[in-house]
């Protein structure tokens, strides 16, 4: 029963990502969504639902205001002269967090080109494609530097999603010709 509970789960999934796929080229986000899956981490899937709950994530200022709306930023308890830090706010939408924290492990191995990645990188214009590459390196480098500092794994990758966040904003800003930031964390 269990064997059959998981076959009709990945059928109806592939039936979903199928109608996915169908319905991206008539979709006003369309563009955007193939920028963002340029990105480790983010597939079909994890791009639509990320343009679907946020919509046209340009719209932000700044990466940290969409960092702030995501939840991803620290809390702060502040009194007089001392200030600290507490964990993340987890405000705004949880499901982009959800996605953008199981989006951050895959920055656990080393940067590389994978054929899949560099597929989807070739539907989308150098710029795009270098600010991709650039934050497989810096999260990839940022993910190994905090483990190795003994930090819980599970902050480690809330850490690289706050990033990650702010990297799509620069390749969501990129794909909608509105201007950015030199750097996608700023």
């Amino acid at each position: 029963e269990y064997v059959d509970a998981v076959k009709a789960a990945q059928h109806r999934v592939a039936g979903l990502e199928a109608q996915m796929r169908a319905v991206l080229p008539s979709w006003s986000l369309a563009p955007v969504v193939e920028a963002l899956m340029a990105m480790r981490g983010i597939s079909l899937i994890a791009g639509m639902t990320v343009l679907a709950e946020l919509g046209d994530i340009s719209r932000f200022d700044s990466p940290r205001q969409l960092m702030a709306y995501l939840g991803l930023v620290p809390s702060e308890h502040s009194s007089g002269g001392s200030r600290r830090q507490g964990g993340i706010t987890k405000t705004g939408n949880g499901h982009v967090r959800r996605v953008l924290v199981e989006a951050a492990w895959s920055y656990r191995f080393p940067a590389r080109k994978t054929r899949a990645i560099q597929q989807r990188a070739e539907k989308t214009s150098p710029t795009i494609q270098a600010i991709a590459w650039e934050a497989q390196k810096r999260l990839c480098g940022r993910y190994r530097r905090l483990a190795d500092t003994g930090k819980v794994t599970q902050q480690v990758t809330t850490a690289v999603a706050r990033e990650l966040a702010g990297f799509l904003w620069a390749i969501a800003c990129e794909a909608m010709g509105k201007p950015h930031g030199s750097r996608a964390t700023a």
